[in-house]
């Protein structure tokens, strides 16, 4: 006799293209007024994203907010935090730990986005650094234990993303972290922006490498004069 458990119709599989609508979500940006926060900040805005870019100094903040236009807003990196549904981390790599550690409270319950690419530059180019965590993103999980931890937006050019002329940025972004509902979030994200994708690709622990082909991108882009991003095939 067949059991009533053998015979039940299979479970229908998620479709991986199917993610949470993110429109009503404010994003915080810290580090927004360098190149790659600030040119991240303009686009989701331009897309229609309540943005608020972070500093350590509001004023600085708020005029680049005014700069960017498309609604954006200027505030100290901690008010940003606090206000912020999602926050998108793009400090400079000598000022991550420091950073994430005084802002750990304000953090709290929030989903963080770790954009930052641990690199180091000699007269041979850029090469990767291996932080003692592991990658930029495990660091972060570690300074933060009561946040939710992504990491995202390694490979974006930051002159495309500022150039108002280009209207759509053709290329993947890989979204990797533990729980797969804030990774689908932080794919939805992306693909707020026209032109991209966001793709899961695995959990934090597979960071490191995603973080270190950006010194691989560096050198593409000098050789050959371009921007040149990430796509991934055959998905």
């Amino acid at each position: 006799m067949t059991s009533p458990a053998s015979s039940a119709a299979p479970k229908p599989t998620k479709d991986p293209w199917d993610l949470p609508d993110v429109s009503g979500l404010t994003v915080g940006v810290l580090g927004g007024t360098g190149d790659q926060g600030r040119g991240l900040a303009y686009r989701l805005a331009r897309a229609g994203q309540q943005v608020i870019i972070g500093s350590r100094a509001a004023e600085r903040a708020q005029q680049a907010a005014d700069e960017l236009g498309h609604g954006v807003e200027g505030a100290e990196n901690a008010e940003c935090a606090r206000r912020s549904d999602i926050v998108i981390v793009a400090v400079p790599w000598d000022g991550h730990a420091k950073t994430l550690e005084a802002l750990r409270e304000d953090l709290r319950g929030k989903l963080v986005v770790d954009c930052v690419n641990p690199l180091g530059f000699d007269k041979k180019g850029a090469y990767a650094l291996k932080p003692e965590e592991g990658s930029a993103a495990q660091q972060a999980e570690a300074l933060l234990p009561e946040s939710r931890v992504t990491a995202a937006f390694h490979h974006l050019s930051a002159v495309l993303l500022s150039d108002p002329e280009v209207e759509e940025i053709e290329t993947d972004v890989m979204v990797l972290g533990e729980v797969r509902a804030d990774c689908e979030t932080v794919q939805a994200l992306a693909e707020r922006i026209p032109g991209m994708r966001g793709v899961f690709a695995g959990r934090l622990r597979n960071a490191h490498q995603v973080e270190s082909l950006v010194a691989n991108l560096i050198s593409v882009n000098r050789r050959y004069k371009a921007h040149a991003g990430v796509r991934l095939t055959d998905i």
